[in-house]
């Protein structure tokens, strides 16, 4: 089992390889979300918040998907890892593709497909 704390829903293919999301999304996008600068204090804060929702519903060791603004990563993996949890990012590979219209115009749009995860 591997949580989801980003502030997406799993796709289908995260689900299949054992991604749940038991945290609701307006949870995770409520504590990953910052409005206006943050100081380390709310950094701080946010990442023991979210280390609480996860002690919540799962038992120390398992994997955790997070997500979110780049300069809050690494405290909640220092958070998360010091309970016992195992920091994961999705990795996925964008695929472009392209389909023509009826009027011989193409439109090009791109799809992510997920190929694993990154511990760290």
């Amino acid at each position: 089992m591997i949580i989801n704390f980003t502030q997406h829903n799993a796709t289908t293919e995260q689900i299949e390889v054992g991604v749940v999301d038991l945290i609701p999304a307006e949870r995770r996008s409520e504590l990953l979300t910052f409005v206006g600068l943050p100081t380390a204090v709310e950094i701080h804060d946010r990442a023991a918040a979210v280390t609480t929702e996860v002690v919540n519903v799962a038992e120390a060791g398992t994997e955790v998907m997070i997500g979110g603004a780049p300069f809050f990563m690494g405290t909640l993996e220092a958070a998360l890892k010091a309970a016992g949890f195992t920091p994961v990012y999705a990795f996925s590979e964008r695929m472009s593709v392209e389909i023509v219209q009826d009027d011989g115009s193409v439109v090009k749009t791109a799809k992510f497909v997920h190929k694993g995860f990154v511990r760290v």
